[in-house]
């Protein structure tokens, strides 16, 4: 044995994971300061920010980067916010509490939230976000609970005050920030939308702005419920990431704005708890287009899977007999406006019956799945193959030749006849299999001419044999 070696390799990946760890961390520290002195420099001058993203942006990463969640990530945030706030002016006393204050409530949601799902962390099911507010406010709690200590002797307020505004900021930031980073994915493949796909997609956004113009205009404490049809339109349209999204901008755009006092008569800037129970209530607004989201999202889900059983076969995962012929169908309207050539095989299992009978149902599902396999690794994503029958497959080969063609259907016939198939409890099988070809040109690929050829061209290599490729006539 080569302890060297393996020793080296060990290494290695010790090194490996370790750098990734690190990276990790960086990324984090980077992240919460740069939230850090968004919120110090939006905030009033010698109050609290009211727009604080820190926190929800430390919890975040540490839920989608679990290894930011390690003893190193913490230190990168600690280290985060202690310098933001010398930075920014604050005495080592006055840092160390505001840090701890935070620290404590990511902690504490942190915990709540790390024990569940990973499809509740990502807010896949309308339970999600129930589950959100519940480990929102464990966190926000305790950093009220901080507050309550800290107001009286930072800032000269109140302990009630204290863990008021803390507990409502932190809930509202919280809630506002962190379901866009749990619900962040990879963007799809760009394609150019149609005029229509423009006008749907952009229409909630319109209405978003529209009504937020309104409420600006008209004033009243009515004008922050105006945007909540255009969130509840967006939740309709969009995926849950572009939801919240649009949730986050309504949230600060109506904190940032009731703090500058772009919405008159809304509320007397002066009164505080009137001023916290806003707060308040617009982040519980924000929370219904996420709910309304992750309902669209597990429906399109359960919508999809749905149409994936309708359209397969269990037991073989290719197209069942319907589907089979709605896709070739719609690839064969191509081939006559692209002008090219067309070939349909179709494929049976020789002998399948005496496979069964010898062997059992389960050996002959074996087969089947197997030889499903393996005639659709030869195939290209334009290629469209399924189960129409009992043991037959049909595959239409679109831009391909009667000699292409061939050359297809052998290599499937020599992967199968080539290796046994695996059939528990009797062993490996021999399995053949019989081919028949149809082709056309882009004149007459018509798709129950082309299916009633390789038929024939199918009943001919059994008479001749099996375990065979045969060709119809001229089509």
């Amino acid at each position: 044995m080569n302890l060297s070696g393996r020793s080296r390799g060990i290494s290695v990946f010790k090194s490996a994971s370790v750098a990734g760890t690190l990276s990790c961390a960086l990324i984090l520290g980077c992240a919460v300061f740069s939230s850090c002195l968004f919120g110090i420099y939006t905030r009033p001058v010698d109050f609290l920010a009211t727009v604080w993203p820190a926190n929800a942006v430390m919890l975040g990463l540490m839920l989608r980067m679990p290894r930011a969640a390690g003893p190193i990530g913490w230190i990168a945030g600690s280290a985060a916010f202690l310098a933001a706030d010398f930075l920014a002016g604050a005495t080592v006393f006055k840092a160390v509490i505001l840090a701890s204050a935070n620290l404590i409530g990511i902690a504490g949601t942190y915990f709540v939230i790390s024990r569940f799902s990973r499809d509740a962390i990502e807010l896949r099911t309308p339970e999600s976000t129930l589950g959100l507010v519940l480990a929102v406010a464990v966190g926000s709690l305790l950093a009220g609970g901080v507050g309550a200590v800290a107001n009286p002797i930072l800032f000269g307020g109140t302990a009630l005050g204290g863990l008021t505004f803390w507990f409502v900021t932190e809930f509202a930031n919280y809630v506002a920030i962190l379901p866009v980073i749990l619900t962040a994915s990879a963007l799809p493949r760009w394609r150019r939308p149609d005029r229509f796909e423009i006008l749907h997609y952009a229409a909630p956004v319109l209405a978003l702005i529209l009504a937020c113009a309104i409420a600006v205009a008209i004033g009243g404490a009515g004008a922050l419920a105006l945007p909540v049809p255009a969130l509840l339109w967006g939740a309709l349209v969009y995926p849950r990431f572009v939801t919240a999204l649009l949730t986050l901008a309504f949230s600060f755009w109506t904190l940032l704005a009731l703090s500058a006092g772009y919405l008159p008569n809304t509320v007397d800037a002066s009164n505080e708890q009137a001023l916290i129970s806003i707060r308040l209530g617009v982040s519980l607004i924000a929370l219904a287009p996420i709910m309304l989201a992750s309902v669209m999202s597990r429906q399109a889900e359960l919508l999809e899977r749905l149409r994936h059983l309708a359209a397969h076969d269990p037991l073989s995962g290719l197209f069942n007999r319907r589907a089979f012929r709605s896709e070739a169908e719609m690839r064969l309207k191509a081939v006559r406006r692209e002008e090219k050539p067309v070939a349909l095989l179709m494929l049976d299992i020789d002998h399948f019956k005496s496979i069964n009978d010898s062997h059992g149902h389960a050996a002959g599902d074996a087969v089947i799945s197997i030889v499903a396999e393996r005639a659709a690794a030869f195939l290209r994503p334009t290629d469209v193959i399924g189960r129409i029958g009992g043991e037959e497959f049909a595959i239409l080969l679109p831009h391909c030749t009667r000699s292409e063609a061939l050359a297809v259907a052998e290599r499937i016939r020599r992967a199968i006849a080539d290796e046994p198939v695996p059939a528990y409890p009797d062993g490996a099988l021999d399995i053949t299999i019989s081919v028949g070809l149809a082709a056309a040109g882009s004149t007459n690929a018509d798709l129950d001419a082309m299916l009633l050829e390789a038929d024939g061209a199918l009943y001919a290599a059994k008479k001749l044999g099996r375990n065979r490729a045969e060709t119809s006539g001229s089509a």
